[in-house]
């Protein structure tokens, strides 16, 4: 993407990188240590670009990629579709892998290593959600990502219970983590609302089999979703956040602010 093509987003730098022969757009805000965000479908919303300012208002300096769609498009049924549409083919995803991740996260590795030799401190956080939510699981390894957030991470897609329970990550992604929970103080934060079809309660019953608890889940019923949002309750901290006190998407949204300050301010 050249920088006659780059969306500007108010209040962020926009700074295209290259990794791995790769060139992206990355929106940054914000001083502090790290952050990651990776956008849900259909890609940096409005909503998406409020949350990454409140991580940047927290004290971090946020890093949001360009990874697909248009940024500030508003979401719809359409703008989903059609973003749908162009990852279901491009190389870059496996929507329905259960043991590997897709190989864009080799990407978001090697921004997260940038990031941290630019802005240091103990660790980077990385915030994925929906499409993107899995991503920051397996960016733990080779890449110093010791505070992910998943929310409502949707990746398998499918039906089958491997897939409902599939964290999209390979064993030795898996593994990394492990390693990162015992030497390095990590912790792993998931949001979901209870009854979301595409976060399915199989994928955090996995997660705390399998990390115990070094998992922490926030599980929200639906009913507490922002009800002018488009159905079904998915995204607890953007387009179905409730943004008041008292509310359980505001108490999601203050926790993931205190996880990545315990963990990497």
């Amino acid at each position: 993407m050249t920088s006659d093509a780059i969306v500007p987003i108010s209040g962020f730098d926009a700074t295209p990188l290259t990794f791995d022969g790769r060139e992206r757009v990355v929106y940054r805000r914000g001083q502090g240590r790290a952050v990651i965000v990776m956008a849900e479908v259909p890609g940096i919303t409005p909503q998406v670009a409020r949350f990454a300012t409140r991580v940047a208002d927290a004290g971090f300096s946020v890093w949001m990629p360009q990874l697909f769609g248009t940024p500030l498009r508003p979401l719809s049924p359409a703008s989903v579709a059609e973003t749908l549409a162009r990852v279901c083919i491009s190389r870059e995803f496996r929507l329905l892998a259960a043991h590997r991740s897709s190989p864009i996260v080799d990407w978001l590795r090697a921004l997260a290593r940038h990031a941290h030799a630019e802005c240091g401190g103990p660790g980077v956080g990385a915030i994925g959600m929906c499409l993107t939510g899995n991503f920051a699981l397996a960016m733990m390894l080779d890449a110093p990502v010791i505070a992910p957030v998943l929310s409502q991470p949707s990746l398998p897609g499918g039906f089958t219970h491997a897939q409902r329970s599939g964290l999209h990550a390979s064993p030795r992604e898996i593994a990394a983590a492990h390693d990162k929970i015992d030497h390095e103080g990590a912790r792993i934060l998931g949001l979901r609302f209870k009854q979301d079809p595409m976060c399915r309660a199989e994928r955090f019953a996995r997660l705390r089999e399998e990390f115990g608890e070094a998992f922490e889940s926030i599980e929200i019923d639906a009913r507490h979703a922002n009800p002018r949002a488009m159905k079904p309750a998915h995204s607890v901290v953007t387009t179905h956040l409730i943004d008041k006190a008292g509310e359980p998407t505001r108490a999601a949204l203050e926790r993931v602010l205190a996880f990545l300050k315990e963990k990497i301010a």
